[in-house]
């Protein structure tokens, strides 16, 4: 099974998730469903909620909330990637003109805030004290990521445990909290609702570290967005943490240089370095043990459809090209 699969299995839910969304976005304000709107024109394979359903499918669980916790978990992805542009001034996502590059900060901020909020509401309206407890700690884990990586930009001295940190609260959590949810839907007992969390923690780890890989690939991948962008921005990510661990000393500090000083001719350098040690290879090495361990949490899982589902998301996570 492959993601193409999984999606075409799940298109009939997706749908609905989908009209949720847009139920979630209706306000008097007219902002809201103007922005909502194209936010979800703007397309996403809905990786979030398709990982919530799959794991209630994996739970056994046959009922309807799972459709309303898929559009919550969507709804707090979009507030993020809301407050996300405008924290790093993007003026694209996803090849099209960025929200805030079209109606400025000050809305975007807000709007990203009612979804958060909103979202929130609708999981208290779903009276499970587990899985409003998920939702809040992955949301406020969110949070703390964005100004975690906001204190180590331009710091050359950050560690692979503190990237580690980081992009576990950025995307793991929120994966994460999508499978514990499924679990929590169909009554897992704890060991396996906290295995189908730590899967969805790792293969969220695996999505930005290749996410990360990527942006220094862009010359083969159309990302919808420039090349090595986290470098100019002071991101120091994963092939560049193993690129400063490798290189001896002169050319680290030329590395360290060019972290702190950004210019085009530098970042011509850095790519040469990371082809002179490798490091891409290596990210991809570190990449692929995470997910072969992810794969790992689910052995206490039986065979069939839903498992097969998440192992496949597994595969493209680490694989992807986009």
């Amino acid at each position: 099974m492959n993601l193409q699969e999984v999606l075409a299995s799940y298109e009939d839910r997706l749908h609905r998730v989908e009209l949720r969304i847009k139920e979630l976005f209706r306000n008097k304000v007219p902002f809201i469903p103007l922005i909502g709107d194209y936010i979800i024109s703007s397309g996403g394979k809905r990786l979030r909620p398709l990982f919530h359903l799959i794991s209630a499918d994996l739970a056994g669980y046959e009922g309807d909330a799972s459709i309303n916790i898929a559009s919550i978990i969507e709804s707090i992805h979009t507030a993020s990637l809301l407050h996300d542009d405008v924290v790093d001034m993007a003026e694209v996502r996803r090849g099209k003109a960025s929200a805030n590059a079209l109606w400025g900060n000050q809305v975007v901020v807000l709007v990203g805030d009612f979804l958060y909020s909103n979202a929130l509401r609708e999981a208290v309206l779903l009276k499970n004290q587990k899985i409003m407890e998920a939702l809040s700690a992955a949301t406020t884990r969110m949070t703390e990521g964005e100004l975690l990586q906001l204190n180590k930009v331009g710091d050359p001295d950050i560690s692979e445990a503190e990237y580690i940190d980081i992009i576990s609260a950025k995307t793991g959590a929120l994966i994460s909290a999508a499978c514990r949810t499924g679990a929590v839907l169909g009554g897992l007992p704890e060991e396996k609702e906290q295995a189908l969390a730590d899967f969805g923690m790792k293969i969220g780890i695996v999505f930005q570290m290749a996410d990360d890989i990527l942006d220094y690939m862009a010359e083969e991948h159309e990302l919808g967005k420039k090349l090595c962008k986290d470098l100019e921005e002071g991101k120091i990510t994963l092939p560049l943490l193993l690129l400063l661990s490798e290189a001896d000393e002169n050319d680290k500090a030329e590395v360290r240089s060019i972290i702190r000083d950004f210019s085009e001719s530098g970042l011509e350098r850095i790519m040469g370095l990371l082809k002179k040690y490798r490091s891409i290879d290596a990210s991809v090495a570190k990449a692929k043990k995470m997910t072969e361990e992810a794969r790992a949490d689910l052995a206490s899982f039986p065979q069939g459809r839903a498992k097969d589902a998440l192992l496949a998301i597994a595969d493209y996570s680490l694989r992807r090209e986009k």
